[in-house]
């Protein structure tokens, strides 16, 4: 599967983005998905999961209540609503994906094989 990120950019801080992650290639609904971020100097880090059927999702502590993650299916595209922006959110967000089960959630690195490009956010104070 092929993954195409979009939607970063700049915003001010208590601003809100939404990313999308498009989908190619395979049939996406097979797939569990995530996002993950990646600061200068840091290691890229959990964001949020979502399953296959959308039914269950997980956050990093960092961005509990402040960002929700969903996915349409029939759309093939997850996306990533990031509200009440804080400048320590500044990094560039990844999505991935990787075959799963219905019910699987995964919230590692180690545990996507398959990564979008990457969209730039970036929050000024």
């Amino acid at each position: 599967v092929q993954l195409q990120a979009s939607g970063g950019g700049l915003v001010q801080a208590g601003g809100s983005l939404r990313l999308s992650c498009a989908a190619s290639g395979r049939t996406f609904s097979n797939y569990a998905a995530g996002w993950f971020r990646q600061a200068p100097g840091k290691e890229r880090e959990f964001v949020g999961a979502i399953n296959r059927i959308a039914y269950s999702t997980d956050y990093a502590d960092s961005v509990k209540g402040r960002f929700t993650i969903s996915r349409d299916n029939a759309k093939n595209t997850v996306y990533l609503q990031m509200n009440s922006l804080k400048p320590e959110d500044t990094a560039v967000y990844y999505c991935a994906a990787h075959p799963s089960g219905a019910w699987t959630l995964l919230v590692g690195v180690d545990d996507y094989d398959y990564w979008g490009q990457g969209t730039q956010v970036t929050v000024s104070s």
